[in-house]
């Protein structure tokens, strides 16, 4: 491939649900590539398959890259000088390939009916519509031309298929695998157009990615199987030299390492697959998603990045533009790359510490809305974050790490004071409660101060009064330095919470 050639790859889903963590990954590595190469990443539906179209599906898809910040230069919705992007909307395109393919001897029109193939599936172990069983069938290599042409002009149903010859062996370059060659007679005759005049995947891809310059095709090594069809078509229709450069990418694997990750295993073992939240209208069913779990959407690309690649270093956490840096396809492994969610738990952990708190700030926002706490003080909610940042896994942590900063402990662990309580600390905590109310300042530092120097007066143990001080402010024994948060409660809040611990305490 000329080195002058723009560089332009497409993720090209089907809109029929959620949008596995797999995809993604696909996505990432195309994204990653093209920008690399400051090339073009498209966005194209192949909704040919209208029986598994699913309303919202291909909405959910845009709004998972917009999250992830993996935005396609062309797509149905802003569009570009090679579309339609849908392949619906293209369907007048592929018969006139499937009709070239039929003229050129490499396809014929198939009229066997979805009966007589049941029939013969019953009959035939292991029925594959192949180059031995196409000579016993109802199609255009067994019929005469005029029975062909009476059928096509009675509108009898048909299907194209392709004509895979017998006993070749082809083979192609991936930019991951090296050389891979198949046998042809392994292969059975796959449907290119349907009945209802859509193409099937496998014209539809090569149409495509023709008609729109692809260079580059990223896909999932279980596509591996399809590869000679593609490739024939390739050569068929007389585009060899414009195929694109293939990449198959390994799959990820369960956390065992035995088979390839699904929904099901997620919902086996606790951790979601799909990247946000994913309502299927048919059944009502909801599938969680990553995002709304509460990871970054920085750290659940950094994590999928990891996923069958490296840089060829220790480094682990990357932002997105040293991805776009660093990447290339040379470093993408070949063996499958096992799915691992306490690695994607720490991914995020990581990112929570290291991104600046105002970038956290929208995202903590919205914690606080689901628990009806409008807070308006930007502020303080950053000074809040900049306490307990590092003790989250999720975002939706900030909530059960946090919520004493916005409303007082309606539970108290008494169990961890009463045991060892006494009069002398309801007398200490009283003082204290008095010493803090003459404060004229109020900052960590001098509340520290002020509480050990009149624990040392009452011949107290500081440790003996910290935990007790610390679950009067937050009801538990969690949060950060106590001190701290005091400060950051302000005087009529600490005070408040020091007597109505008192009072319970004592009761």
């Amino acid at each position: 491939m000329s080195d002058q050639k723009r560089v332009r790859v497409r993720f090209a889903p089907s809109p029929t649900g959620g949008l596995h963590l797999g995809g993604v990954r696909t996505v990432l590595f195309n994204y990653l590539f093209a920008r690399h190469h400051q090339g073009d990443f498209i966005l194209r539906i192949e909704d040919t398959d209208q029986t598994r179209y699913v309303e919202g599906a291909e909405q959910y898809i845009l709004d998972c890259l917009s999250w992830c910040g993996l935005i396609p230069d062309e797509r149905p919705q802003s569009g570009g000088e090679y579309g339609p992007y849908r392949q619906s909307e293209r369907k007048h395109l592929y018969a006139q390939y499937a009709k070239q393919l039929i003229d050129n001897g490499h396809a014929y029109y198939a009229f066997d009916t979805p009966a007589e193939l049941e029939q013969m599936r019953n009959s035939v172990a292991n029925f594959r519509y192949d180059h031995s069983s196409r000579t016993q069938l109802r199609n255009s290599l067994t019929l005469s031309a005029d029975e062909v042409s009476r059928l096509l002009e009675g509108d009898t149903p048909y299907v194209v298929r392709i004509k895979m010859p017998e006993d070749q062996v082809v083979s192609f370059t991936d930019a991951i695998r090296g050389e891979i060659t198949f046998e042809t007679s392994q292969v059975d005759d796959k449907v290119l157009l349907k009945a209802d005049g859509m193409p099937t995947y496998h014209l539809a891809v090569v149409v495509d990615d023709y008609l729109m310059k692809i260079t580059h095709a990223f896909r999932g090594e279980e596509w591996l199987p399809s590869a000679p069809v593609h490739l024939l078509l390739w050569e068929y229709l007389g585009w060899k030299d414009a195929m694109p450069q293939w990449a198959h990418l390994p799959l990820i694997l369960k956390p065992d390492g035995h088979g390839k990750l699904s929904k099901r295993d997620g919902d086996r073992l606790g951790f979601p697959v799909y990247a946000m939240n994913w309502l299927d209208p048919r059944t009502g069913e909801l599938t969680k998603g990553f995002r709304e779990l509460g990871f970054l959407p920085q750290a659940f690309v950094n994590m999928l990045a990891m996923l069958g690649w490296n840089d060829g270093t220790d480094q682990e956490i990357f932002t997105l533009e040293e991805l776009i840096e660093k990447f290339s396809l040379d470093r993408v492994s070949k063996a499958g790359a096992k799915f691992d969610f306490e690695k994607a738990k720490w991914f995020n952990a990581e990112w929570i510490k290291r991104l600046p708190v105002d970038e956290l700030l929208p995202a903590v926002k919205n914690v606080l809305a689901q628990h009806n706490v409008t807070h308006t003080n930007d502020a303080y909610i950053e000074q809040v974050l900049r306490l307990v940042h590092d003790r989250l896994t999720f975002i939706n942590d900030f909530w059960q790490q946090a919520s004493f900063f916005f409303v007082a402990p309606q539970q108290y662990d008494l169990d961890a004071v009463k045991p060892r309580w006494s009069e002398q600390k309801t007398a200490y905590f009283n003082k204290l409660a008095t010493c803090f109310e003459a404060l004229q300042s109020w900052d960590a530092a001098g509340l520290e101060t002020v509480f050990k120097e009149l624990a040392a007066e009452d011949n107290l143990k500081t440790g003996e009064v910290m935990l007790p001080f610390r679950i009067m402010l937050v009801g538990g024994k969690f949060g950060p330095q106590v001190f701290d948060i005091a400060a950051l409660l302000g005087k009529n809040k600490t005070l408040d919470r020091i007597a109505k611990a008192l009072t319970l305490i004592r009761e």
